[in-house]
């Protein structure tokens, strides 16, 4: 897996500060950063988080790259809704020799871990197969509705791969450019650095919310599993390990600000 934070607002504590300074002064527009210093942004920040005034929070946004997760993280990462999300397309690009997720459970199982690589062989070994087939299909068909050869093999790849992608496992390996505001990256911390999270989009989870805190500590000092700052909402369900949550994701944002 790989995490980079590629893109922020600019000073977006100040940005953030300024919104809730609107919120509850008759600060005008021209005046409205006067003073705003770092250190009073901060404060401001922290003054609405005590508050649980959110809505400011959103006017400040964080795009990441991201590459070699699962398909299977794709599909949970894409349940938050208030992102945007740009993906590497299956229907475009071939996949011959693709990449793969192997779950530390598979890995450190010597008998599971041959089992899942040979699957994964032969999934790659029947896309090939079947692309190959579907596009030369398709060059014939192409070909006999007056289609010139070179066009016609062009476009049967991109038919053939598009139907041959249906094979390909959930442990095939994606990129993709992901960006939220700061009130959904909160939201999704709440849920996936959780410890009842799957592992992969937890570890995703965390390396994002260290990558935040790194640039804006003050607006992500509250930010991790629910337990962080109140109660577990998991009731008979939670992990037991509240304290041990809190002390982990201090450490991180500790780390964070080096």
């Amino acid at each position: 897996m790989k995490v980079r934070l590629i893109a922020y607002t600019p000073n977006p504590e100040q940005v953030v500060a300024a919104a809730a300074r609107l919120c509850y002064s008759d600060t005008g527009i021209d005046t409205l950063l006067e003073g705003m210093t770092p250190e009073k942004s901060r404060e401001f920040v922290r003054k609405l988080a005590s508050m649980g005034h959110e809505s400011p929070i959103e006017h400040v946004s964080f795009t990441f790259g991201i590459e070699g997760v699962s398909r299977a993280l794709l599909a949970q990462i894409t349940r938050h809704r208030l992102a945007s999300y740009s993906v590497q397309s299956q229907r475009y690009v071939r996949l011959d020799h693709f990449e793969y997720v192997t779950p530390d459970a598979v890995q450190n199982d010597e008998a599971g871990a041959a089992a899942f690589a040979e699957a994964m062989d032969a999934a790659g070994e029947e896309y090939r197969r079947i692309a190959s087939v579907l596009k030369d299909g398709h060059i014939r068909r192409l070909m006999q509705e007056g289609v010139p050869e070179k066009e016609a093999v062009r476009r049967a790849e991109k038919l053939a791969i598009e139907d041959a992608r249906f094979v390909l496992p959930n442990a095939c390996t994606t990129k993709m450019i992901v960006t939220m505001n700061a009130r959904s990256l909160h939201n999704f911390f709440r849920h996936r650095c959780c410890s009842r999270a799957q592992w992969e989009i937890r570890a995703l989870a965390d390396e994002m919310l260290r990558l935040v805190c790194g640039v804006a500590p003050a607006l992500f000092e509250q930010a991790g599993p629910s337990c962080v700052k109140g109660a577990c909402p998991e009731g008979k369900m939670n992990c037991g390990r509240a304290a041990e949550m809190r002390a982990k994701y201090a450490a991180l944002k500790e780390e964070a600000q080096g």
